[in-house]
């Protein structure tokens, strides 16, 4: 049982997601519409909507936005999820204790401010949450840069160049069509 118990809550972070994965889809089949492109469509527009879209009050269009309750709920697991993972990953894969109290730290503290999404603070939350969140990020590159999981090293570099790549277009706006318009 003790073996069971202790399975289950090493997935925990992964359920988690799975079912951050499932309200996040949920919530798009909700959202009644209004897109950066046209203000009068119908439904989420995976192209033109960000996530964050569907926290607002009203959705684009104008109507009532029943995706919102949804949509933070969906939010609040994936950042339980994640603090949970940033604990969980400092304590196995940390390169020394001074990184993982700062994984620690800085991860807790990214997820803080990350709260204050559904808040008029949005876009300095964003930025400042996604830099505190760069050293957590660092944590992660330096421990399983020393492990031997060679299939995180290529989906983590993959994902690093995603990231770097969405964050340039977003902060130089040179591209910027080639993302979602907000």
């Amino acid at each position: 049982m003790d073996r069971l118990k202790n399975i289950l809550i090493d997935y925990l972070p992964t359920i988690g997601i799975l079912i951050f994965v499932g309200l996040y889809i949920y919530s798009t089949t909700l959202y009644p519409g209004g897109s950066q492109v046209d203000s009068n469509s119908i439904g989420f527009d995976w192209i033109n909507n960000y996530w964050c879209t569907m926290f607002h009050l009203k959705a684009i269009n104008g109507q009532p936005n029943p995706a919102r309750p949804f949509s933070i709920a969906g939010m609040i697991v994936l950042w339980v999820s994640l603090l949970m993972f940033f604990y969980m990953f400092s304590e196995t894969l940390s390169t020394n204790q001074i990184w993982e109290r700062l994984f620690k730290i800085s991860g807790t503290i990214s997820l803080i401010f990350a709260s204050l999404l559904f808040t008029k603070l949005h876009d300095f939350v964003t930025s400042f949450s996604s830099i505190i969140g760069l050293i957590t990020l660092i944590g992660i590159i330096l421990g399983v840069a020393k492990s031997n999981l060679n299939l995180y090293k290529i989906t983590g570099i993959a994902c690093m160049i995603i990231l770097l790549i969405n964050n340039y277009i977003y902060y130089t706006r040179q591209f910027i069509y080639s993302l979602m318009i907000q």
